[in-house]
């Protein structure tokens, strides 16, 4: 066997190694968005309550995160425009898990999310000192199912007038 005969199957191989591999290899796209729920966070309103008029009270978490979406973001800029304009108001936020984990656990990344809102209003110009944070873990359930969607509902934090 010559070498331009060792190239040209060689070649061939390779070619045929990308078509199976492509064949082979699922297609990753971004997360399916249902109704309700974009990836694992939850996007719907049937569990939203309002802080004032047009103001929604509470932002929703991804699994075992306390990062603040996109979407969460955008909340809480509303309720700190909000609040800035009702400088008589003073707030507790709660923070809240799904039935999954241990207490402890829950209650501790309840809190990290409550504390996430918080450093959030307090970088958009709400004083700390009109802010108290507050964890449920998952003692307090919006949605008592045990289905994904369930989850995504408790997974929050929720901002309440304490005054």
């Amino acid at each position: 066997m010559n070498l331009s005969q060792i190239f040209k199957n060689t070649f061939l191989i390779i070619i045929l190694s990308l078509v199976v591999s492509a064949c082979a290899t699922k297609k990753t796209s971004a997360p399916k968005i249902d109704g309700q729920m974009q990836g694992d966070v939850y996007t719907g309103t049937d569990t939203v309550k309002y802080l004032a008029d047009g103001v929604p009270d509470r932002v929703f978490f991804a699994t075992n995160e306390s990062i603040l979406t996109t979407k969460s973001r955008d909340t809480l800029r509303k309720q700190a425009s909000w609040l800035r304009e009702n400088s008589g108001v003073n707030v507790v936020v709660e923070g809240h898990a799904d039935e999954r984990g241990t207490r402890e656990y829950n209650l501790a990344l309840g809190e990290r999310r409550a504390n996430a809102a918080k450093d959030y209003l307090i970088t958009y110009g709400i004083s700390a000192d009109r802010i108290s944070v507050i964890s449920y873990g998952k003692e307090r359930p919006v949605d008592s199912g045990s289905n994904p969607l369930s989850w995504s509902k408790n997974r929050r934090s929720v901002t309440v007038k304490a005054n």
